[in-house]
C-alpha cells in the first residue's frame, strides 16, 4: 500500500468529470484549488462535484484551498521588452514617470520604499535578474544582469528583502471566506513570513467556526530562518521549491528541502514537497530521469506528501503524472527510508503510548496498526513515527478528520459510527477491513484505543489475531 500521499493542482486540463474520476482512481489524495487562477465560480462548481466522486469510490479526498498571498508583480506593457545585459530598467510605483527608455510600474506601492541600493530583483521567476543602481520616492532604477524579455503581470522577486505586505490580502480573505462555505479541509497560507501570519489565518478560521488546517508554504529566506516556529505554528508545511529557489541560492535548495523535512518529523508536523516535480510531463508523456530521481529522493526522506502544479492543472498528461507518482513512491517505500523519525520528540504520555504500539507493530509480521479516533490526534502520532512495515488504519466517526487524515504518510482512513461497547466497535472495523481485503485472516492488528473503565476513559494497546 502507497504510504507517501497525492497532491494534484486542479486547472482547465482537470476540471472535467470524467478527469477528476481517473485522479482518484489512480490514487490522488488531496485536491488543490490555486485561488491564484480560481474564480469563486469555478470552486463553487468543482467542489461538490469532488465530493460526490469521492463518495462513489469510497474514498476520502481532501481539498486544499490555496490563497494566492501578497503577490508582487508587474503592470501591463504596450509591448514586450527585450532588455540586454548593462541595459537600465526602471520600476515605477502609483504611476510615476520615468525619463528611463524601458521602465514597467509595479503593483505594490512600499516597493521603492522596501528595496535598498546593491539589493538584485528577479523578475519572471528568476528569468530576469536585475541590481538596484539607485532609487527615489517612486522609482527604483536597476542595471540588467541578463538577457530577456520582460512582459506584462510578471511576478518579482525580492530574495533577502523584508516586503511590508500583509500575510492575507483582500482578495486571500474572501477566497478563505468561500472556502469556509464550501467546507475544504486545508487553506495554504502564502509566502508565510512569521508565526502571527499563521495565528491571523488561525483567528479568522476559528472566528468562522471552521476546522481547516493550516498549511504555510515556505517560499522565502525570512521563513527558512525561522522555520521551528512555522512548524510549530503551522497544521502542516509545504516546502514550495518554486518561489523558494528563487529567494535562496540554487545549491541550497536540496539541503533546505532535507532541513524542513527532518524538522518537521522531528516536531511532528506533516510536510509537503511541491513545484516541478515532474514539470517536463506538462508537455511530454514521459518524465525525465531526473525528475524521477528527485520524486524518489522525496520518498526516501519520507514527506507526507508529493505535490503536482502545474503538471495537472495545465498539462496534457494529468492522470499519467499521479501513475508515474504511484509507481515511484510504491518502489521506493519498499527499499526503506531515511529514518528521521527515530528523532521525533515525545512530549507526553499519548505520544509515549502510540510509541510503544509502532515498536510493537514493527517487531510483527503482517501486523497493522488500527487506531480509533475522535480528532485524528493519535493516527497523527502514528503517521509521525513511520512505522517501518505497518499500515495505519485510522477509524474515525467525522468525515472532516477522515478527509483530513488523507494527506498524512502511512494512514488510511475510514468513517464509521462508534458503539457504546467499544468491542462491537473494533468488530465493526475489522470486518471493514477483511470485506475490502485489506487484513486476511492470521494478520495481527496492534489497536490503539480508548476504554471504558467505570466512569474513566483509559488509553489502551491491544493485539488481536484476525480470524
Amino acid at each position: 500500500m502507497r504510504k507517501t500521499k497525492i497532491i494534484c493542482t486542479l486547472g482547465p486540463a482537470t476540471e472535467k468529470t470524467e478527469v477528476l474520476r481517473q485522479l482518484i482512481q489512480k490514487g490522488s489524495d488531496v485536491f488543490r484549488l490555486n485561488m491564484s487562477h480560481a474564480s469563486h465560480d469555478w470552486v463553487r462548481d468543482i467542489v461538490p462535484r469532488i465530493r460526490m466522486l469521492a463518495q462513489t469510490a469510497g474514498r476520502p479526498v481532501a481539498l486544499l484551498l490555496d490563497t494566492q498571498g501578497p503577490a508582487i508583480r508587474t503592470g501591463d506593457l504596450k509591448s514586450s521588452l527585450h532588455l540586454k545585459p548593462g541595459g537600465i530598467l526602471e520600476f515605477t510605483v502609483n504611476g510615476a514617470k520615468s525619463k528611463e527608455r524601458y521602465s514597467v510600474d509595479v503593483n505594490y506601492r512600499g516597493f521603492a520604499k522596501d528595496v535598498t541600493v546593491g539589493d538584485t530583483i528577479l523578475v519572471d521567476n528568476g528569468l530576469i535578474k536585475l541590481l538596484v543602481l539607485d532609487k527615489g520616492k517612486n522609482r527604483v532604477r536597476c542595471e540588467v544582469l541578463t538577457r530577456a524579455i520582460l512582459g506584462s503581470r510578471r511576478h518579482i522577486n525580492l530574495p533577502g528583502v523584508r516586503v511590508n505586505l500583509p500575510s492575507l490580502t483582500s482578495k486571500d480573505m474572501a477566497d478563505v471566506s468561500l472556502g469556509v462555505k464550501m467546507g475544504v479541509d486545508f487553506v495554504g497560507l502564502s509566502f508565510v513570513r512569521e508565526k502571527r501570519d499563521i495565528e491571523q489565518l488561525r483567528k479568522i478560521l476559528c472566528r468562522k467556526k471552521s476546522k481547516a488546517q493550516i498549511v504555510a508554504k515556505i517560499e522565502d529566506q525570512l521563513a527558512v530562518r525561522s522555520i521551528d516556529k512555522m512548524i510549530e505554528s503551522a497544521d502542516v508545511i509545504m516546502v514550495a521549491r518554486g518561489d523558494l529557489g528563487i529567494e535562496c541560492p540554487m545549491e541550497d535548495l536540496p539541503i533546505i528541502q532535507r532541513r524542513i523535512v527532518k524538522n518537521c518529523l522531528r516536531l511532528g508536523k506533516p510536510v509537503i514537497v511541491a513545484t516541478q516535480l515532474l514539470e517536463s510531463m506538462i508537455t511530454n508523456p514521459l518524465p525525465t530521469r531526473a525528475e524521477i530521481t528527485d520524486v524518489a529522493n522525496a520518498v526516501f526522506e519520507q514527506a507526507d506528501a508529493l505535490m503536482l502544479s502545474g503538471e495537472t492543472a495545465i498539462g496534457r498528461y494529468p492522470v499519467e503524472c499521479v501513475e508515474v507518482l504511484r509507481r515511484v513512491a510504491l518502489r521506493i517505500e519498499r527499499s526503506g527510508g531515511a529514518r528521521y523519525a527515530e528523532n521525533a520528540l515525545l512530549e507526553d504520555t499519548r505520544q509515549k503510548m502510540v510509541a510503544s504500539a509502532v515498536t510493537l507493530a514493527n517487531s510483527l509480521q503482517d501486523s497493522k496498526l488500527v487506531v480509533f479516533t475522535l480528532r485524528g490526534r493519535m493516527a497523527r502520532y502514528a503517521s509521525n513515527l513511520r512505522p517501518e512495515r505497518a499500515p495505519i488504519f485510522a477509524f474515525t466517526p467525522s468525515e472532516e478528520v477522515c478527509r483530513q487524515l488523507a494527506l498524512y504518510w502511512g494512514t488510511f482512513p475510514a468513517p464509521i459510527d462508534f458503539a457504546g461497547d467499544p468491542d462491537k466497535t473494533i468488530a465493526t472495523a475489522e470486518k471493514l477491513l477483511r470485506k475490502n481485503k485489506l487484513a486476511a485472516p492470521g494478520n495481527r492488528l496492534v489497536i490503539i484505543s480508548d476504554v471504558q473503565m467505570g466512569r474513566a476513559m483509559i488509553d489502551s494497546i491491544q493485539v488481536r489475531v484476525v480470524k
